[in-house]
């Protein structure tokens, strides 16, 4: 799982997402997954861009298929389960007003550097 986090972020990088971080709920019971990767970004181009991004590199690096993509007909923000980890990206005004991480405010939380 670690690998499949570390070529997503990549790929977040590469995309120039903002706010890149990862919530480890593995220690909650009833969690939907073990692992969040939340970014955001400044437009819809570019949600969508992080989220083909994401997609590829996936899929190229390590051979998995996203299960289920949503969020895409807008671009305001894109969900990405790949079933252990799932991936939110939202339009950076958006991310601001959901706060998803607060949600799980008891989780064990990792940044990761991104370009501004």
């Amino acid at each position: 799982m670690e690998k499949l986090i570390e070529t997503i972020v990549g790929a977040i990088q590469d995309k120039k997402g903002k706010d890149i971080v990862s919530l480890d709920l593995s220690g909650f019971d009833g969690a939907i997954c073990s692992h969040f990767v939340v970014c955001n970004a400044d437009s819809t181009m570019q949600v969508a861009a992080i989220a083909d991004g994401v997609e590829e590199a996936v899929e190229e690096k390590l051979g998995e298929k996203v299960w289920r993509v949503e969020g895409k007909q807008t671009g305001l923000w894109v969900a990405m389960d790949y079933m252990d980890v799932v991936v939110h990206i939202f339009t950076t005004e958006l991310r601001s007003f959901y706060k998803l991480e607060e949600l799980w405010a008891d989780a064990p939380l990792k940044r990761y550097d991104y370009e501004e």
